[in-house]
């Protein structure tokens, strides 16, 4: 073995470069109803701050997964963090709201290099089984950044204005480049050619007709839905019943300890229970809690509470499916790691600007959290139902080749 095969990074770095997209996305959220004021504009517009910023996100993780097959991860962690950080001085600087979703699709563009590289490099490291450990612990590790960002954002909002938000976010590009030169060692030697983009998107193409690739890759996709529905909406919902942005940043870090409590017994038991019987269990408790969720909306029993008593059981159901639905699509095609990282992440991240827009689009034109339980529902049946029939694939394919 070589020297440079030795120098794995450790899983604290690709814990940090991995951690900068999700940092930006949710220290801004609390902020939404202040940008709303601060720029005289729609609620739906101000949410674009978002959804515009998930789909930056999915569709710059297309480029970076095969980009990094051809290129090794660490050239493209490194500009990607260029641009995160660049992207976050753009919104520092935003005089208009165009400017501002202007910034944050840069910050985007840059923040999903880490997300991307985070697990692909994970699975360079690691078989499936382990990789899924090792995913779970990296997700538990780097949800505390956004736990912390949500409440401090809101924090920060209140007391100096959403501005300062961007600030920190550009702090935190700085740390991570730094960390990048100095300790991101690389982990793919085995380059591979790529002559254009016809044969990137007919990789994309061998990976979607995979059914290991595209039950993994869809339940993950209908699962993170519930998450983005819940941050699209769950702000306007607040202040509607008379919260701060503080608040429901408070709110907010409660339920993400769930997820980390999913994402701990995901750790610990990945490699014994195996990833199958962890994903039905995920979906199976987010289902439980788009059922919560609805039932207090249906009999007027939606308060502050509830909201987030749902979606933490949500999120630890999540917790427990994410990390090994990730694992199971990155590892279906071993000559595609970075490009099913890549496509997985899109279709998860896709899904989620698509649910974030309709849940802002709905929300403006109800005034009411409706549109955001439904559309939360709706996402965790259809994951479970996707998970379910995955299970059936995979017991078939075991059938088979024990005959």
């Amino acid at each position: 073995m070589t020297e440079a095969v030795r120098k794995r990074p450790r899983l604290f770095f690709l814990t940090v470069i991995a951690a900068a997209g999700p940092l930006a996305m949710n220290i801004l959220n609390p902020a939404m109803p202040i940008i709303e004021t601060d720029f005289q504009t729609s609620y739906e517009v101000a949410g674009l701050t978002l959804t515009l910023y998930l789909l930056a996100l999915g569709v710059s993780q297309l480029f970076v997964g095969s980009l990094s097959d051809r290129f090794g991860r660490r050239p493209i962690v490194l500009i990607g963090m260029l641009l995160f950080i660049l992207g976050s001085l753009f919104c520092y600087m935003a005089t208009s709201i165009e400017f501002l979703i202007f910034g944050r699709i840069i910050q985007a563009a840059g923040g999903c290099t880490g997300l991307v590289m985070g697990r692909t490099m994970v699975r360079d490291m690691y078989g499936t089984e382990k990789a899924a450990s090792m995913l779970a612990y990296m997700v538990m590790i780097m949800v505390v950044v956004p736990l912390i960002a949500t409440p401090l954002g809101g924090f920060l909002t209140d007391r100096s204005g959403w501005q300062a938000n961007m600030i920190l976010a550009g702090i935190y590009g700085i740390f991570a480049f730094a960390l990048s030169v100095k300790w991101l060692h690389e982990t793919h030697f085995n380059l591979q050619p790529m002559t254009g983009l016809f044969q990137m998107f007919s990789g994309f193409g061998s990976l979607i007709v995979n059914p290991r690739f595209t039950h993994n890759a869809f339940q993950t996709a209908f699962s993170s839905a519930a998450f983005f529905a819940f941050v699209a909406g769950a702000p306007k919902a607040m202040q509607d019943m008379g919260e701060s942005p503080t608040t429901f940043g408070l709110y907010f870090a409660v339920a993400g300890f769930f997820y980390m409590a999913g994402n701990f017994i995901t750790g610990r038991k990945s490699e014994s229970w195996g990833p199958s019987r962890l994903v039905l269990f995920g979906t199976l408790s987010a289902f439980s809690g788009g059922l919560h969720l609805l039932a207090c909306l249906l009999t007027g029993t939606l308060t502050p509470i509830t909201l987030f008593t749902g979606m933490a059981i949500v999120a630890f159901g999540n917790g427990l499916s994410l990390p090994s639905g990730t694992a199971g699509a990155v590892s279906a095609d071993l000559n595609r790691i970075g490009a099913a990282a890549g496509l997985s992440g899109f279709l998860q991240i896709g899904g989620g600007a698509l649910a974030s827009a309709l849940v802002a689009k709905l929300m403006a034109l109800t005034g009411g959290p409706d549109p955001l339980i439904y559309a939360m529902t709706l996402s965790v049946t259809v994951a479970l139902a996707i998970s379910l029939a995955g299970q059936s694939y995979e017991k078939r394919l075991a059938t088979r080749a024990s005959a």
